[in-house]
This record gives structure tokens, sequence and C-alpha cells, in this order.
């Protein structure tokens, strides 16, 4: 099965995405990334303010198979942090795209530039 994947979002090779809004980014993980993973049990999430750094963990997943961590596509502040994952991880697996996981101020727009279009990233999962 084909995964999802949403034109005018930004990718990584590590199967996270960035949404852009009035200079705050929304991060999530791809569809590819929930399928891969399976039935995802819990999250471990930043908290509000914290800095994070591009390509450094900002968080962790667990599924009944694996664990995997959640890497920052972007470097920023924590704005807001998606509360409803906390208890209700297995969102992730219905809708990876509509529910996001962390708002975050962007410190460095020009990071977005190195980061993966729809096309790009689709012939990683390929």
């Amino acid at each position: 099965m084909m995964s999802k994947i949403i034109e005018g979002l930004f990718y990584t090779n590590t199967h996270e995405w960035v949404k852009v809004e009035d200079g705050f980014a929304f991060i999530g993980i791809t569809d590819y990334a929930q399928d891969s993973l399976g039935e995802i049990v819990f999250i471990e999430l930043p908290e509000e303010e914290d800095d994070l750094v591009s390509g450094e963990e900002l968080g962790a997943i667990e599924s009944v198979k694996a664990a995997s961590d959640i890497l920052s596509p972007v470097t920023g502040s924590v704005v807001e942090v998606n509360e409803e994952l906390e208890d209700a991880p297995e969102l992730l697996n219905e809708d990876s795209f509509k529910n996001w996981i962390v708002k975050v101020e962007l410190s460095d727009k020009s990071e977005l530039d190195s980061l993966l279009n729809a096309e790009q990233y689709k012939e990683i999962c390929e």
C-alpha cells in the first residue's frame, strides 16, 4: 500500500513532516512512519518552552513492535504540545497528518530549505 504523502509540507528522511503557518512549524510523523511502527501505544512529548535543535531528539514514540526517537526537523522553541496524544497516542495511527505532535516557533526559516518536498520524500518511501 502506498503511504499518504501531502503536497506542500516539508519532510525529513527520518519520516517527520513540517507544516509552516504564520512563522510557526507544526511537526508530526508521516503516514509511512506510523505504518512502519504499527500500533502506537505511547508517545513522549517535549515540554512547552523547550528549545529544539534541528536533527536532535524532540521526543519518542513506542509501538507494540518498536521504539523510535522523533527528531526535530527544525530549530526553535516549543509553543504548544498536542496533549491529546498523551492519552490517545493511537490518533497517530488513525491520521498521522491531522494529529501534529508539537508547534514550534522557528528560529531559522532557512533550515526549511534543507528539508525534502513531497516528491523527494516519496522517493525515500519507495
